[in-house]
């Protein structure tokens, strides 16, 4: 399941803000790798899961971008965004997963264009002192084997969802946005170790939870940055025999270009921002190892493929 973004201007965004602003009853600011995004809010639950879920900001400083998210009985679902003054309205999305990835995009977006940082939504984990991320299309298990790397006891999470990247002359280095991860409740079936984190978990309607991985992993198992190295990509398509497949570059940009960045949240997707992507990820690739992974096995057995990619013990 997807949303479509409608793109509004400044003038738009002035009226529906002095239309809702008598609704707005709670106000947080969270810190995103440097942005100051500020949550509006008429749900008290939406606003206690974004102070769980991300880094607070101070809140005398003024925000980059905006979330206005609000429940509107006979109106229909809707997300819009004025990209000039990055400011979101969410309309009827009772789905918290889609508020603090929109959040993450609302901060993509600002430092994609100012500070050229660039978003992964992705999954990126330390092994060894050798970062790995997991990049992927939904429904092909990628958190699934992120946390099934997590497992690893010399594995520290940078991120499971989405992170952050500054690439230079040397190899990129991969930074992490949230506090807390935002978990599917059948991940203790898969991953027995994992029992733990779901029992404490209060899931919602559409069994997610925000958790404090730290429960399980320890403090020293949550870094906030790390060296990328090596990068795993995942399809799930039962008519191909190949499990495994080295990419290069060119080869690891048409996966991204065909599977829409592996991102359903981008908010401005015109000729100019995937110009921009594009070339970001081209040069992530150039500096990175690739691979590609057939998930259609067990979760068992394409972990322990994942595994043997990454020259791992399994």
């Amino acid at each position: 399941m997807s949303y479509a973004v409608e793109l509004i201007n400044p003038e738009e965004k002035d009226r529906l803000y002095e239309t809702y602003e008598p609704r707005l009853l709670y106000t947080s600011k969270a810190e995103i790798y440097g942005c100051c995004i500020k949550i509006l809010t008429d749900s008290e639950a939406t606003k206690n899961k974004w102070e769980d879920n991300f880094f607070s900001a101070n809140e005398n400083n003024r925000s980059h971008g905006r979330l206005i998210v609000l429940s509107e009985p006979g109106q229909p679902f809707s997300v819009k965004y004025d990209a000039y003054t990055k400011t979101a309205f969410l309309i009827n999305v009772d789905y918290y997963g889609w508020v603090k990835s929109i959040a993450l995009a609302v901060a993509g977006d600002v430092l994609e264009d100012e500070h050229r940082i660039y978003s992964v939504h992705g999954a990126m984990i330390d092994i060894n002192c050798m970062g790995v991320s997991i990049i992927a299309p939904s429904g092909t298990g990628k958190t699934t084997h992120s946390w099934g790397l997590l497992r690893i006891p010399t594995a520290r999470l940078i991120s499971d969802d989405w992170y952050f990247v500054r690439l230079s002359s040397r190899e990129p280095l991969a930074f992490g946005s949230e506090k807390n991860t935002y978990i599917q409740a059948d991940i203790g079936k898969i991953w027995n170790e994992y029992e733990r984190l779901v029992d404490k978990a209060q899931f919602d309607q559409r069994g997610r939870a925000i958790v404090n991985v730290r429960w399980i992993v320890g403090n020293g198992g949550v870094i906030p940055m790390a060296t990328l190295h090596k990068i795993i990509l995942l399809k799930r398509d039962p008519s191909d025999k190949n499990i495994v497949t080295a990419l290069n570059a060119d080869e690891a940009v048409q996966y991204m270009l065909k599977n829409n960045f592996c991102n359903p949240h981008q908010l401005v997707k015109d000729s100019r921002k995937i110009a921009v992507r594009t070339n970001f990820f081209r040069r992530l690739f150039e500096q990175t190892t690739v691979y590609l992974v057939n998930t259609t096995a067990s979760p068992h057995e394409t972990q322990d493929q994942i595994r043997t990619v990454l020259s791992l013990k399994k």
